[in-house]
This record gives C-alpha cells, sequence and structure tokens, in this order.
C-alpha cells in the first residue's frame, strides 16, 4: 500500500485502474505561497517542486511508507501558466487565452520515504487547441462546469473536454495528472507491486 499525498479524484481512479492499492491523504500545501517564493521559474521546475513538498509534508507523518505527490502545470506557448480555475468566469478566461494555442502540460510525481524524496519524475505533454467560439465556450461550460473546476487548463480529456484539441502529443497518463507508467516501474523496484 502506497500514499497519495492528494485527493485528487483523477490521481486517484488512475492507481485505482491500475490496481494500485492506496490510501489518499492530502497535504495541505499552501501552493501560492510555495510560487510566490520561488519566483521565476521553468514550469516543469514548478511542478517538481510542488510534488516533492506535497510527496514530504505528507510522508513526514506516516514514516516507513512510499508517499507519492504529483502536480500538474500548463504553460501556454507565451509563457503564461495557468493554474485551476478560480470560478466559472475565471475558467471561461482560461478557455479563451488557449484557444488557437499550444500549451504544455508538465505532470510530475515525486515519491518520499520518511520525509525524503526518494525518486522523481516529470513528463510534458503538447496540446494545440483549437479556434474556440464563444458559443461553444458557453456550451462547454454549461457541460462541465464545476467538474473542472479542479483541473489545470479547464479540461478533461477523458471527457467532454477532448472537444477542446486539434492535435494532442504525449501520454494521456501525463494529460489526466501523472506519468502513471513510470510510477509503476518504481512501485516494482521497491517491491510495492510484483513484478
Amino acid at each position: 500500500m502506497i500514499v497519495l499525498a492528494s485527493t485528487s479524484a483523477s490521481r486517484r481512479a488512475m492507481l485505482t485502474a491500475a490496481g494500485v492499492a492506496h490510501e489518499a491523504l492530502p497535504a495541505h500545501v499552501d501552493e501560492d505561497a510555495v510560487k510566490a517564493a520561488m519566483g521565476e521559474v521553468a514550469p516543469r521546475d514548478l511542478a517538481d517542486a510542488l510534488a516533492e513538498m506535497k510527496a514530504i509534508k505528507v510522508s513526514q507523518r506516516v514514516p516507513g511508507t512510499l508517499v507519492l505527490g504529483g502536480d500538474s502545470v500548463v504553460a501556454i506557448e507565451d509563457g503564461t501558466l495557468l493554474d485551476k480555475p478560480v470560478d466559472r468566469a475565471d475558467a471561461e478566461r482560461h478557455l479563451r487565452m488557449l484557444s488557437g494555442k499550444r500549451h504544455d502540460l508538465y505532470s510530475a510525481a515525486v515519491i518520499a520515504e520518511n520525509g525524503r524524496a526518494v525518486w522523481r519524475h516529470v513528463d510534458r505533454a503538447r496540446l494545440w487547441v483549437r479556434p474556440l467560439s464563444d458559443a461553444f465556450i458557453a456550451d462547454y461550460l454549461d457541460a462541465e462546469w464545476p467538474a473542472i473546476s479542479g483541473c489545470v487548463g479547464c479540461y478533461r480529456v477523458e471527457g467532454p473536454g477532448v472537444q477542446l484539441f486539434s492535435r494532442i502529443e504525449g501520454s494521456q497518463y501525463t494529460i489526466l495528472g501523472m506519468p502513471l507508467l513510470q510510477i509503476l516501474d518504481y512501485l516494482r523496484t521497491r517491491g510495492a507491486l510484483t513484478s
């Protein structure tokens, strides 16, 4: 059994579907304070740092257990970083910013044990959002809000969010929030999964 330092429904669903026994414990990390303290940093490094903080914080509470922390960061091709929308109006603003543009989604995973990181991996997916009409955005938010309120980029590719895209490169697991295949490989090397 591992501990997921998150209550993310998507991350929990991926682990459950993969047959990984886990318990979810929220990390309660102040992500805004972390981002402010880090200043200008590459999106990849930000995702990695947030995943590490979550894993270590929870790992300190459950010694001797492998704790998985994860985080995702969206970077639009112009360098703008997007976070989870704070409300429906913010989600609409995010979708307008993404419309007709490419963005990179970085999903980081860090495994900690006894309060220190013992493994990490950051993966990138590249996504092209087709031009979105005002009518499409309104209909999409009518259908998907508030379900996407916890989603960086305002989409669930496993649902209607797939309609936002003209092209996607990268692992669907990464887009869902974790580089799952690499996580499973590490868990096998640690004996947490049968190899």
